[in-house]
Formats: structure tokens, sequence, C-alpha cells
């Protein structure tokens, strides 16, 4: 058994709180939305790379063994912070298989009916379509967010069979190795992140793929058919000339994790070289694609 302590707080003093329940022996820590289901949910996304802000309210749930006294450590945190003793709810927690708890999260992701997401404990979803196996790890995208799902759903539209693909800050590599298993002739992903290309590597190699993971310096010179982007709207635009060499005169270009506020300037940066325009959005995110002008 374990006791769980889940009490409220406002966003600026919950990551106080769960620093100091962790040096205090809390097994794990938890914030989430208090009205998460209810008509009061506030929606919380981050851009590709960056953390989401909290909630103005905050529910801080943390988890002890059996043995803990969870009242007595949250009336000595508030002591030593010297703060109010917050109103809390002590529950039992039974034992269970936490791996199989985590993972009946994350379930098959459709991209189209043809196309989809799997992870490695799941069986796909149809045995006669594309499944790109991927498992929540150490580098973004997994397909859940909306930037990634517009790259492949991109992708999947407009990738033509032989093209050579080069994914610009590929994370997990999910957007190379899509292309891999959509036609491409050459796959190549390319991060600052030397975690995110191992991490892009092991995946290529779960996915049975012929996909390469290079840092940016180790890239050659020979420009790609089509560049996919799916990172941060201020370094797309810092990106700009640098990205528009590495596409081929009459080569594609797709630029995601653009919010609908960041489209024209992100849209400026790319139109001496691009005719660039928005493709599709989804829950207030759009992707951008265009044609190098030869």
């Amino acid at each position: 058994m374990y006791r769980s302590l889940r009490f409220d707080v406002d966003a600026a003093q919950a990551e106080t709180w769960s620093d100091a329940l962790l040096d205090a022996g809390a097994l794990s820590i938890d914030i989430s939305d208090p009205h998460a289901g209810e008509s009061g949910e506030v929606a919380r996304f981050g851009e590709p790379g960056s953390a989401p802000a909290l909630w103005p309210l905050s529910r801080v749930t943390a988890l002890f063994s059996s043995a803990a006294d969870a009242e007595a450590t949250l009336q000595a945190i508030a002591a030593d912070l010297g703060v109010p003793l917050p109103a809390a709810e002590v529950r039992e927690v039974a034992e269970q298989d936490w791996v199989r708890a985590t993972q009946a999260q994350f379930q098959p992701i459709r991209i189209d009916d043809g196309f989809w997401i799997v992870p490695s404990w799941c069986a796909p979803p149809r045995g006669d379509a594309i499944a790109l196996r991927l498992d929540p790890g150490r580098a973004f995208g997994t397909g859940s967010h909306p930037t990634t799902r517009l790259c492949l759903e991109w992708l999947r539209s407009e990738l033509q069979p032989g093209a050579r693909v080069l994914d610009y800050g590929c994370g997990s590599g999910i957007l190379a190795i899509a292309a891999a298993l959509l036609g491409a002739g050459e796959a190549r992903g390319t991060d600052v992140d030397a975690q995110a290309l191992e991490a892009s590597r092991e995946n290529a190699r779960a996915n049975g793929v012929r996909a390469s993971f290079v840092a940016p310096d180790q890239l050659t010179a020979e420009p790609y058919d089509i560049v996919v982007a799916n990172i941060l709207a201020n370094p797309l635009v810092m990106l700009a000339p640098a990205l528009a060499q590495r596409v081929r005169p009459g080569g594609g270009i797709a630029l995601s994790g653009v919010l609908a506020d960041q489209t024209n300037d992100v849209a400026a940066a790319y139109r001496p070289w691009f005719t660039l325009a928005p493709w599709r959005a989804a829950d207030g995110w759009v992707l951008l694609a265009g044609t190098r002008i030869a």
C-alpha cells in the first residue's frame, strides 16, 4: 500500500511544494489541473521543447510509502516555508503494476486509416496499415502533439516515393522514420541534442528502416527534396536562411511548432526563398508549407 497526499495551491507555489515534498521523502509528485474534466478546465500547451505554464490553481499530488506520516510531513514543510497549511486529502493507494498503468495511457494514434503511431506494447489497429512503432521516451515527438501530427499528415499527403527528406530538429526521429516508411529514398534527421540523436537511432532500428541521424555540423551541403522542421517559432525565423539552403529549387518545406498568431512572422522570414502559406491548423497550431523558388 501507498499513501497519496493531495492539495491545491497557487501556481507560483506549486514547484516549491513539489521540491520540498520530494526532499521530505515523497516517491513521486504530480501537478495537474484541479478542474480537469470540468467546465472550468484550463488548457495548457507549450511549444515543442518548452515547459507549459502551470494552472492558476494547481493540484499537487504526492505519493508516499505506507509507513510515512504524510500529514506530519505537510505540516513540517508549511512551517519551514512559512506559508499557511493547505487543506489536504490523504488516501490509501493499493499496490499495482505501475508500468502497465502508465502504458495504458498511451494507445495507437491514428494519422489516417492507413497510417498509425503504435506503442510497442500495442497491436496495430489494422494489419494492412503502416504502423510506426514509437514509445514515449527521452525526446520530443510521439505523434500525440498537434504539431507532430500536422507534420505526419503533411508527409502522408505530400511525400513522393524516392524523395530525399531532412527532418531538422528531429527529436525522437519520428518524422524521418515516417518519411522512410512512406517511401522516401533517403531519410535523415539532425538535432543539437546528442540524446535525441541516440533516441532517434534506436527508434529507427525498432522500425527496421534506413534513416540516419547526425549533428547539424555533420550534414553535407547537398540540398534535399523536402525539409521538415517541427521546432519553436523563433528558431524557425532565425534558421530561415540556413533551411533555405537545405532545400533544392522546386523542393518543399514544412514548418510546424507555430502558433496561429506567429504565422505571419514565420512566413515573412521565409518569403525571400519560398512560396509559403498555411497548410492546415489544429488546436491553435499551424503548419506552414511551400515550395523553394528557383
